[in-house]
């Protein structure tokens, strides 16, 4: 992070798909709004990376300051939030900087090219991230120290690691070597060996086994038809271990793909939700073209409903998009036992928050296009699965309370 506090005007967007970054555009801030322009060669290249809320256009275009902060969400999306954020505003509180006076533009500069996707942003003040090993166990004490309060420092790997991630757990962006042997630091450009994983710890909410939970539920999840990308508990030497999965917006070759949350596409407001599995599924048959993947949808909305991850809301949906401009679900994520707000599920099925079940799941099969024989096949494939819960947490190191209190709900 820089020393002194510049603010940002102005930012070049570019997009990066691993050979060399296209100008996509510029931002720029004036008189406390937020203006953006397509540059006019990329208008050329027919790529829309944000058809419903950002499409390509000519001319000057400015949002509303309130959804996110006068960004658009094609850009809001490659912001860290929970855990990044609060890391950055430590940060910046340390340094005599208000977080208030940091605007969207200032932080999309600390973001640089070290974000989700494939957006990058110059000036680029992210922090330098070199390959040398990481010790998870320091890691998550760090994290724990930071989130008690009982540190007033900000650690600088927490930050450069952290910083550009989602969500509310601590987490991290690292390299890991292919035998899971080895575990470096890893945001961007990883050694010959090395592949882009994120591994979560705890924060003061969860029990010590909360990770073993999320790597139980990603095993359930692939048994149920899901696609997921592969995931490892790492040993811990406090609690069951740390859940990691490889990054779902990383190539093998190194490239990048362009990533984009239902939040950001639909300008959907995770934090007040109003999201419906009928309208994700219709946008997703509208962005991609292809059924299939709005079956996609259907078949994790029957998961999230069945496994009770009710803290389904719509940053944790995702849409990958390719240097042809083909679009795709991307992997399917953040699964686990969890409640919403007031205990509701955080998308909706056919209008049902409260308590969504079979009758709204296959209610839900004709928006994709699948028959209720279909649909009913999908629900019993995913209750198999669940049924593994009380073996596989069990070997993963999961509490005896928690098999319990989980099996209850999904047994």
């Amino acid at each position: 992070m820089t020393k002194t506090f510049a603010p940002v005007s102005a930012l070049n967007v570019m997009l990066d798909f691993g050979d060399a970054p296209v100008p996509v555009g510029r931002l720029a801030r004036r008189d406390g709004k937020i203006f953006f322009e397509y540059d006019a060669g990329f208008m050329t290249k027919k790529l829309e990376l944000s058809p419903f809320k950002l499409p390509l256009t000519p001319g000057l275009q400015v949002f509303e300051l309130g959804l996110f902060e006068g960004l658009p969400g094609l850009f809001n999306d490659s912001l860290p939030d929970g855990w990044g954020r609060f890391l950055l505003d430590r940060a910046l509180r340390r340094k005599g900087i208000a977080p208030d006076s940091f605007s969207p533009l200032d932080r999309l500069a600390h973001v640089g090219a070290s974000g989700m996707g494939a957006l990058v942003y110059a000036p680029d003040y992210s922090e330098d991230v070199r390959d040398k090993a990481v010790n998870l166990d320091a890691l998550a004490d760090q994290s724990q120290a930071i989130l008690e309060g009982n540190s007033e420092e900000v650690f600088e790997e927490l930050l450069a690691l952290g910083g550009g991630s989602q969500g509310a757990r601590p987490k991290a962006m690292i390299g890991v070597s292919r035998d899971k042997s080895k575990v470096i630091q890893g945001v961007e450009k990883l050694p010959s060996g090395y592949e882009p994983w994120l591994v979560k710890f705890a924060n003061t909410a969860d029990g010590q086994d909360a990770g073993a939970i999320e790597y139980v539920y990603s095993l359930m999840a692939q048994e149920a038809g899901l696609e997921m990308m592969e995931a490892h508990l790492f040993s811990a030497k406090k609690g069951a271990g740390y859940f990691a999965t490889r990054r779902f917006d990383r190539m093998e070759n190194g490239g990048r793909l362009h990533m984009h949350t239902a939040c950001g596409l639909l300008h959907s407001d995770f934090r007040v939700p109003s999201l419906d599995y009928h309208d994700l599924i219709k946008a997703t048959m509208i962005l991609t073209r292809d059924i299939r993947e709005a079956q996609k949808i259907y078949r994790l909305a029957v998961f999230n409903v069945l496994s009770h991850n009710r803290d389904d809301h719509a940053k944790n949906f995702s849409f990958l998009m390719d240097e042809s401009g083909t679009w795709r679900m991307a992997p399917a994520y953040d699964l686990t036992f969890s409640s919403g707000p007031g205990g509701e599920q955080s998308t909706m099925v056919m209008g049902e928050g409260k308590n969504p079940g079979v009758e709204h799941l296959l209610n839900l099969a004709e928006a994709a296009d699948l028959s209720r024989a279909d649909a009913q096949r999908v629900i019993d494939e995913t209750v198999t699965a669940l049924l593994q819960w009380k073996e596989l947490a069990k070997s993963c190191g999961v509490s005896k309370a928690n098999i319990k209190r989980i099996g209850d709900v999904i047994g």
